[in-house]
């Protein structure tokens, strides 16, 4: 299986640059994996969708702000961090920019001397792990210093950063937000949940892994990269429940979805878990627990959009996005959504 089957042509031009005015009154482009037929609807149309005794998962991670602009101790040199993952204490592992000036020992500060960290390990990958030092509490003081991480797709500066979280966000820990999330409202939620639709949360905490494109020629010889996660006994009583008595388990997300995969037995049960899973789905991988999918539209030859097309099937999949582009569908981040049912 090659990278470059899962190529299409995009113009700039759709690459939605800002989130729309209203949250639900994106598109939404319905695709039925039996049929392949395709119907084109409002995001607010979902709740004709879902039906009473189904079970929406949610990511309930929260984004960060995660770019860090600074200077190497010293030197005076400009820096640019991206935290990825808090590996321990105040251990993150980081990507940095110009990465040559970050080698073991190297000093760097941010906000006025607030904030300051230590180079202490290259990774294998040309990260770095970095150790910070801060007085006070390090979520206040990111809160300070830090700046909102967009897509490297997204130029345009974002006037709301709340419009790059969901609205039912609570854990903090990404460095991206779980997209398909963001055309969810309070109120739509609520009258989902009137209608009999169950709600269950998990956590997963995106990283920028999300937006790099398969960069080797056979898909299978691609290393995915990690995330954390963690899934309750609270949800998976509820998922487990809603699946025992016949209801759809409809996934928000692919992250959503790769934690219920990576977390499920064999016999589509859920077990109470956490930690970090590397879990790489594309075509020929078997779906042991969900039974829709609600995503926006992946960038080409990206392990989401081979998630997918696992789900839907390839063929399926690259018709839907070629029509998603003849009908001038947003894409990406704040881009429009599609219902795989």
């Amino acid at each position: 299986m090659k990278s470059k089957d899962f190529f299409y042509e995009l113009p700039q031009e759709l690459i939605a640059q800002e989130p729309m005015a209203e949250r639900s009154k994106s598109r939404l482009l319905v695709l039925d994996r039996e049929s392949s037929g395709i119907e084109h609807r409002s995001f607010e149309d979902i709740r004709e969708y879902l039906d009473k005794g189904d079970c929406l998962v949610l990511n309930d991670t929260r984004v960060i702000p995660a770019r860090l602009l600074g200077e190497k101790e010293g030197t005076g040199g400009r820096i640019e961090f991206v935290l990825l993952k808090n590996l321990e204490g105040d251990i993150w592992e980081v990507i940095l920019k110009p990465g040559k000036r970050a080698k073991p020992g190297a000093r760097f500060v941010f906000g006025g001397n607030e904030l300051r960290a230590q180079v202490i390990e290259v990774t294998d990958g040309g990260n770095r792990l970095v150790r910070f030092e801060y007085e006070g509490i390090f979520q206040e003081v990111l809160d300070r210093v830090g700046i909102m991480p967009l897509p490297p797709y997204i130029t345009r500066k974002l006037s709301d950063s709340e419009r790059y979280q969901t609205v039912y966000s609570r854990y903090r820990g990404s460095a991206a937000a779980p997209t398909a999330g963001l055309h969810f409202t309070k109120e739509l939620l609520k009258e989902l949940e009137d209608k009999g639709v169950r709600l269950a949360y998990l956590t997963l905490h995106v990283g920028l892994g999300t937006f790099r494109p398969v960069k080797v020629e056979n898909v299978e010889e691609h290393v995915m990269h990690s995330e954390f996660f963690r899934l309750d006994e609270a949800a998976a009583d509820t998922i487990n429940k809603v699946k025992a008595d016949g209801g759809r388990i409809i996934a928000v997300g692919t992250t959503s979805c790769r934690v219920l995969e990576t977390v499920s037995s064999p016999d589509g049960r859920i077990k109470p878990s956490s930690g970090w899973t590397d879990i790489f789905i594309y075509p020929g991988y078997g779906f042991k627990i969900v039974d829709a999918l609600i995503t926006n539209f992946h960038l080409p030859e990206s392990t989401l959009i081979m998630l997918v097309s696992a789900f839907a099937g390839k063929e399926h999949i690259m018709e839907a996005y070629n029509t998603a582009v003849n009908e001038r569908y947003r894409f990406f981040s704040f881009g429009d959504a599609m219902l795989i049912k």
